[in-house]
């Protein structure tokens, strides 16, 4: 039995050196949490915010950053990626920005006993890299919102306002992936931003 180990031995080393060599690359993994400058606190009486759950178009639903390439189509940077959906960090983030903004006794998700006034439903429509325009010039972060504000009555929904959103960031030439990640944050939360200035609540 020993001899016969030893005899195949070298053949089965030799079946191991015609295996590709593929490099271990690690992942890099990226938050994706822009907050309020400031936080205020709400006043007495203040409505509450019962927000769902924001969903994402086709292609915003995988974890690798972005990028949208001259052509026009999109392509996912290689071993660069949000540590979850970026819908569900946008609309956790979405939440604390909103709860931040004194304007609602409480932001709360849907499953809450709590009677909620208004309604937002949200959906993450861009979240991307664009190269820039010109060798040599800086490219650009996107990120844009759209929105429903709606106030439940009884069985129905009556929509209040329709909502859009964009923000934008720049993006270095020659940008890293962690400086293209920072700079889509960054342009997220712009777009919040202009989303919590258009979110006027009828009286």
């Amino acid at each position: 039995m020993r001899r016969r180990l030893l005899l195949a031995a070298p053949v089965l080393l030799g079946a191991c050196s015609i295996l590709p060599e593929r490099p271990n690359v690690p992942v890099r993994r990226y938050a994706l949490a822009p907050r309020r400058p400031a936080t205020l606190d709400a006043p007495r009486g203040a409505p509450v915010l019962l927000q769902r759950r924001m969903r994402a178009v086709p292609g915003l639903q995988d974890l690798g950053l972005r990028r949208a390439r001259p052509d026009g189509a999109y392509e996912f940077l290689p071993y660069e990626e949000w540590i979850a959906p970026p819908a569900d960090l946008a609309d956790a983030a979405l939440r604390a920005w909103l709860q931040a903004s004194g304007r609602f006794a409480a932001v709360v998700q849907a499953g809450t006993r709590a009677d909620a006034d208004f309604v937002l439903e949200s959906q993450l429509t861009v979240l991307e890299t664009a190269p820039p325009a010109q060798a040599g010039q800086a490219g650009e972060a996107r990120a844009a919102i759209a929105a429903v504000l709606l106030r439940e009555e009884r069985l129905a929904s009556r929509v209040l306002a329709t909502l859009e959103a964009t923000g934008t960031a720049p993006v270095p030439a020659g940008a890293t992936p962690p400086q293209q990640a920072q700079a889509m944050e960054v342009a997220l939360g712009r777009a919040f931003a202009e989303l919590e200035a258009r979110l006027v609540l009828p009286r």
